[in-house]
């Protein structure tokens, strides 16, 4: 842990721990509940830091926010680099989605973002620029359409394991990335129609 020397010979680290510290609350508890009491608490400064550093909770929360997004981005970009490598293909990228999903914490700052970004513009355009960086690095093999689609596909993959206790399976979200990427491949035996029957038709006797 940082001393109370140290803290006092670096303003910027002491700021960093605050920023941190606010933005694990805003995980845990939502943004709604963010106060500078439980941030001072948290990061273990006086309360008065808090104010020293950011005038307001707005200014505190927006800070502690974009530093939510930037780890969000730093996954992002992981995943790009992951899927760049072994090629941008439904089984790819269902293998690292489903990765994700075993992430706890991931999981939870995506939903404290997300959540924040349903009522601050702000919050909304960062993001955004989630979903358009998925977008980027799918439509240099799939097409711009395609790729907007596979995002808001996956989108949905992480919004319902945030509500369910069953995530769900890789081959499932492999299937559905298939039909989204690559429409014209032979259909997923999860998705495939029955054939249909070549029997004579039963009369009634």
């Amino acid at each position: 842990m940082v001393t109370k020397a140290r803290r006092r010979r670096d303003p910027e680290a002491r700021r960093r721990e605050i920023v941190e510290a606010a933005a694990e609350l805003i995980v845990e508890i939502g943004v709604d509940a963010l106060t500078h009491r439980k941030v001072a608490a948290r990061a273990c400064v006086p309360l008065g830091a808090t104010t020293q550093y950011f005038d307001t909770l707005d200014d505190l929360r927006d800070a502690a926010l974009g530093f939510l997004v930037r780890e969000i981005e730093l996954r992002i970009e992981a995943t790009r680099q992951a899927v760049e490598s072994v090629g941008v293909t439904p089984e790819a990228l269902a293998r690292l989605i489903t990765e994700s999903l075993a992430d706890a914490r991931a999981l939870e700052t995506d939903r404290a973002v997300v959540t924040a970004a349903v009522h601050d513009p702000r919050v909304r355009e960062l993001a955004r620029r989630w979903s358009d960086q998925v977008v980027e690095f799918i439509a240099p093999v799939h097409g711009l359409d395609r790729a907007k689609a596979a995002a808001v596909f996956i989108d949905g993959v992480l919004w319902h394991a945030q509500i369910s206790d069953d995530p769900l399976e890789e081959r499932l979200i492999r299937d559905g990335l298939a039909g989204i990427l690559t429409p014209g491949s032979t259909a997923p035996a999860a998705f495939a129609p029955a054939a249909p029957s070549l029997a004579p038709a039963q009369t009634a006797p």
